[in-house]
């Protein structure tokens, strides 16, 4: 149940605010007053903000300055609510960090509406890998699922991992590692909208895992893209030396110094999969069998199943 606070001196309007919200599904944490609003938030934990402009103890422009400055609630959607409707007054409250700016009075679906569509994208932001700016682990699960349950469908799920990055990162750093990820997922992006731009689809598990779906007929054409695409960018995250070795040298798991060899990547690919007979969880234990496989091969590979 999503979580909303109202934030309005008018007792009336908290009330019809509370009244609306609830009815549409929503738990309520109303407010008449600004006093020890940022504490009384925090504690509530709300999914989106309503605030008044125009309060006794304290303006609303300031109060979503201070929402906006504190990382407890820097991510919040917040829609301001006033009777002033003048352009430099929606101008002040954009520039204040509101996400939206609704005049009294006002029709009660309309504010619904904008509720929903702020609440949406606040969902869907969160699901978004904010390294990659790929879709995250929820929309993969969905697409997926999606995938299963539609006998229209037929497509290859393929589940791409970086081998040998741990080893890069150890000895280049994180930031240089995230430079490699976010060169990955571009890869992915292009290779995808290359061979098979209208049904497809692309999402970053977490690390240096991928998910990539596509219409069964592409599965080799994608991989082999994506693989050559791949092998021709991680050359350059090495320096000279390492790159004309072949391997850097970092400690094992184990605290012992060990070569490892450049990042490659294994993909599985997981064609036809009958969603009658296989499920999500299935998929992921399919998948790491395969890319197990794959990872055994020299290079990077990709192998089906």
């Amino acid at each position: 149940m999503p979580k909303i606070t109202v934030i309005d001196d008018s007792i009336t309007i908290v009330k019809m605010l509370t009244d609306l919200l609830t009815q549409d599904g929503h738990q309520v944490c109303g407010m008449t007053g600004a006093e020890d609003a940022l504490d009384k938030v925090v504690g509530f934990a709300p999914d989106l903000i309503i605030l008044d402009v125009i309060m006794p103890d304290v303006n609303g422009y300031d109060l979503c300055r201070m929402l906006r400055n504190d990382t407890r609630t820097s991510h919040l959607p917040i829609m301001m609510l006033t009777s002033r409707g003048e352009v430099t007054d929606k101008v002040a409250g954009l520039e204040a960090g509101a996400d939206d700016y609704i005049v009294k009075p006002f029709e009660p679906q309309e504010v619904l509406a904008r509720i929903r569509t702020h609440l949406r994208r606040a969902k869907q932001h969160k699901s978004f890998s904010p390294l990659t700016g790929l879709p995250g682990n929820q929309i993969i699960e969905e697409e997926i699922k999606k995938c299963l349950s539609s006998s229209d469908l037929n497509v290859a799920i393929l589940y791409l991992d970086l081998d040998n990055f741990k080893a890069y990162n150890d000895t280049y750093g994180f930031i240089k590692g995230d430079e490699m990820l976010r060169t990955v997922s571009d890869v992915l992006r292009e290779s995808v909208q290359k061979t098979s731009p209208l049904h497809s689809f692309v999402g970053h598990i977490g690390g240096d895992d991928f998910i990539v779906v596509v219409p069964t007929e592409k599965t080799k054409e994608t991989c082999s893209t994506i693989i050559n695409e791949v092998d021709k960018k991680v050359p350059s995250f090495y320096n000279e030396q390492d790159k004309a070795n072949g391997f850097v040298v970092t400690t094992d798991r184990l605290g012992q110094a060990a070569r490892f060899p450049l990042v490659t990547l294994s993909i599985a690919a997981i064609t036809n999969p009958d969603g009658n007979n296989v499920d999500y969880e299935q998929i992921s234990l399919l998948s790491a069998a395969l890319k197990k496989k794959a990872k055994e091969l020299p290079g990077s590979a990709f192998v089906t199943g």
